[in-house]
């Protein structure tokens, strides 16, 4: 089969190899996806990278978490009438020397997740990560039903999913950030009911603003480091902010917080539990068999372009997601 991989760490340029390796069987309690697109998320450039980890975890590795494509092969055990169902796949690189950046993938039958019909093999490539994180992120806790929420980064791949979530799942009030107004149009369209531009306006004072001195309930956000000080200042008393990523360490203000009862929440979508990834699978089903998302993607690649698809997302420029097929038909059509 063509698959995509690399033996060590470094630039896309100059690790990532596009070759042929052997098509994959599938063992007990396993599916086989053909895949149809592959998702590159910024997870997959930061292992590339060795930003994570300065030691290869496995001799070659095959990147990528996310994709949607059909199951072509079962395992002993798998019902066989799961052959030939669509399918979106979770954590298929997660501890794993196999991802979905190829023609085949085994992996257990649990994270290949039916895709409904209304839904592309494409946007089914960009759910594994960013749709369960920004999912997870609004439903944990109680969920969003009656609160202000800010999203952070409301235009980008997480973020803008957790702008639609929010809104579809009850929230009084969704507040993006965005930079740009592009982004803020992008937004808007997912359900923002305002937004911030955080580069030239006070994210602070403007969010005040919006809440009549109150503050908001809860902070959805991308980059604990950049903005968590500002988080404590806007989240209003008994509040909550919910990270997902940072930039860098961070050092919380005890008092400040204290004096709020604020909390400070943080996940990593790889290690949801078992409940809550189930809750949020299920109600993720419920959303995509509705057909009441939308997912747009950034740029779309050939397998054999995945260091430019990987230099896109390393670049964070990319409006939306990236993806990547090994069948070009798909790029053609």
């Amino acid at each position: 089969m063509k698959a995509a991989y690399y033996d060590r760490l470094g630039g896309a340029r100059q690790v990532l190899t596009v070759g042929d390796l052997p098509t994959p069987t599938p063992g007990p309690g396993e599916v086989r996806v053909r895949i149809d697109w592959s998702g590159v998320n910024p997870s997959d450039v930061k292992s590339r990278l060795g930003a994570r980890s300065p030691v290869m975890p496995f001799p070659r590795i095959i990147p990528h978490s996310d994709g949607a494509g059909v199951i072509d092969a079962v395992g002993d055990g798998v019902p066989a009438n799961r052959l030939g169902e669509r399918v979106w796949t979770w954590n298929a690189a997660w501890g794993r020397a196999h991802g979905t950046a190829c023609e085949s993938v085994c992996l257990p039958s649990a994270q290949a997740v039916h895709l409904p019909d209304a839904v592309s093999s494409e946007a089914g490539a960009c759910l594994g990560i960013p749709a369960l994180t920004a999912l997870h992120a609004v439903l944990m806790d109680g969920g969003v039903a009656g609160k202000t929420v800010l999203v952070a980064g409301a235009a980008g791949a997480v973020g803008h999913y957790a702008v639609q979530m929010a809104s579809q799942l009850g929230a009084a009030r969704v507040i993006g950030s965005v930079s740009t107004p592009e982004k803020a149009a992008i937004a808007r369209a997912a359900g923002a009911d305002d937004v911030i531009f955080y580069r030239d306006e006070s994210l602070v004072d403007r969010a005040r603003e919006l809440t009549g001195g109150r503050g908001v309930d809860r902070v959805i956000e991308v980059d604990m480091a950049a903005n968590g000080a500002h988080n404590v200042e806007l989240l209003a008393p008994n509040g909550e902010c919910v990270a997902y990523g940072s930039s860098g360490a961070i050092q919380a203000p005890f008092f400040p917080l204290i004096a709020k009862n604020l909390q400070l929440k943080f996940f990593i979508v790889y290690h949801l539990t078992a409940g809550d990834r189930q809750r949020a699978t299920a109600t993720l089903q419920r959303m995509l068999e509705r057909n009441t998302l939308a997912h747009p993607i950034a740029a779309r690649f050939a397998l054999d372009d995945i260091a430019e698809a990987h230099e896109r997302v390393e670049r964070g420029q990319a409006i939306g997601n990236v993806v990547v097929t090994p069948r070009s038909t798909l790029i053609a059509g």
